[in-house]
């Protein structure tokens, strides 16, 4: 990246919302919106159990259904202070270690001083959310495609 107005994000990949119950919540959203699983998995070290939901039968912007594994979890406390409701948005970005340090450099914190494991084996990273106008700001490189 050359300058600070390059640009960082390739996409909005999905929007993050925290549940309590992610068989209900899925339920909901098929009857409701008529939203399908693209993807279901337990990330244990994001201490979630997630689905990717299609709004277009295919690909991103998903939105993602994000249920605690424990109580101690992110998300168990999101939900505590919270309730349930949007506790993410995630941008894509073809490689997530340029896109850090391009973040840092210009003044941003991120959570995490290395990327971690997402969705499908991606690469993830936040930006704080003091940082980002009170936002929780979720990078995603997505995993090679095999």
């Amino acid at each position: 990246m050359d300058s600070p107005t390059d640009p960082i994000f390739t996409r909005i990949d999905h929007v993050g919302v925290a549940v309590a119950d992610l068989e209900e919540a899925k339920e909901f959203y098929a009857r409701t919106y008529g939203m399908t699983v693209a993807h279901e998995e337990t990330n244990a070290e994001q201490g979630v159990r997630e689905a990717m939901l299609s709004v277009t039968g295919s690909g991103p912007p998903y939105i993602q259904l994000l249920a605690p594994l424990t109580p101690e979890s992110t998300i168990a406390k999101f939900l505590d202070r919270s309730g349930p409701g949007i506790q993410q948005l995630a941008y894509g970005v073809d490689d997530i270690d340029v896109a850090c340090a391009a973040l840092r450099e210009r003044g941003m914190r991120l959570l995490y001083p290395e990327p971690r494991r997402g969705t499908s084996d991606s690469r993830i990273n936040f930006i704080h959310p003091k940082d980002a106008g009170g936002i929780l700001v979720e990078l995603v490189q997505a995993a090679p495609a095999t």
